[in-house]
């Protein structure tokens, strides 16, 4: 019975890590652009939920829902501005530009909020709890799961059946060939940029909700998303979920065995992943 309930619990971690890995996956499939600066970007949004919630007494989702619009903004003025005009053949400029994001992100919210931990208070719901037959699950971590398949769920949609997600696809595979049919690959790249944004405004409400978050966690946060991507293959969105699981199931089985093994177990996984299926779990361009 504690074996069961220590794997539910990795299979609900997982969805947080799918919530942060989302995003990122979205990018890759579209642009084949790897952001540095994710994390950092999820702490930015987590810290924007916080002042609004403050400045304006909303609860956190209530928050997230102004703050999802003002990230959705903040991506397409990123994509627009900057990443477009270091996007091309060579790797190296995207890198290196949304490292230098990440670092600047990191010193201006250490500056502008101090090293202090904070946390966003959801009430009642961060001990309240579910009996699923012999189990007690978290109300909290299950809301995380199901909005991790929603939103999945939501961008799967996007991609097959919406025009925008035609311009996704049909720029994906070939750019120069969707700029003939009247595709503007650059305003296709913001309108990416932007979605992963609302994608990473939700992971932000989640991440404050669950636990403490300062402005130097950010690179951590990047590692699970990256590796939860990695294995469930570049590009896909549902690899990508199943990726984050496979993550939070190694991390709880890890930290039952031995609790300094938590996060140790979760590497793990993905080199062992990575070793056997090198593309990952579920390889596709986009889903």
């Amino acid at each position: 019975m504690i074996w069961l309930d220590t794997v539910i619990q990795g299979i609900l971690l997982g969805g947080l890590y799918a919530l942060f890995a989302a995003g990122l996956s979205l990018v890759f499939g579209i642009m084949r652009l790897v952001n540095l600066a994710h994390g950092d970007l999820i702490v930015l949004a987590a810290y924007l939920i916080l002042i609004i919630v403050t400045a304006l007494g909303l609860s956190p989702f209530t928050a997230a829902l102004v703050a999802a619009p003002i990230m959705f903004a903040a991506g397409w003025t990123l994509q627009r501005v900057v990443l477009n005009h270091v996007l091309g053949d060579d790797i190296l400029p995207p890198l290196l530009v949304t490292f230098g994001l990440s670092i600047v992100l990191q010193n201006a919210l250490l500056e502008t909020a101090s090293a202090d931990s904070r946390r966003l208070s959801v009430g009642g719901l961060e001990t309240a709890s579910l009996a699923l037959g012999p189990v007690n699950v978290g109300v909290l971590p299950l809301l995380t799961f199901a909005s991790a398949v929603a939103v999945i769920f939501a961008l799967s949609h996007i991609i097959r059946h919406t025009r925008l997600g035609r311009a996704f696809r049909a720029t994906s595979d070939d750019p120069a060939a969707a700029e003939l049919m009247g595709v503007r690959p650059r305003r296709v790249f913001a309108a990416a940029t932007a979605l992963a944004m609302v994608v990473v405004t939700v992971a932000a409400l989640y991440l404050g909700a669950r636990a403490n978050f300062d402005p130097a966690i950010g690179p951590a946060r990047l590692i699970y998303a990256f590796e939860a991507v990695i294995i469930g293959g570049l590009g896909s969105l549902w690899g990508t979920l199943l990726g984050g699981v496979i993550i939070g199931v190694a991390q709880t089985v890890g930290g039952a065995l031995n609790p300094e093994w938590q996060i140790l177990a979760g590497h793990l996984a993905f080199l062992v992943v990575l070793l056997l299926r090198p593309r990952g779990l579920l390889p596709r361009a986009v889903d």
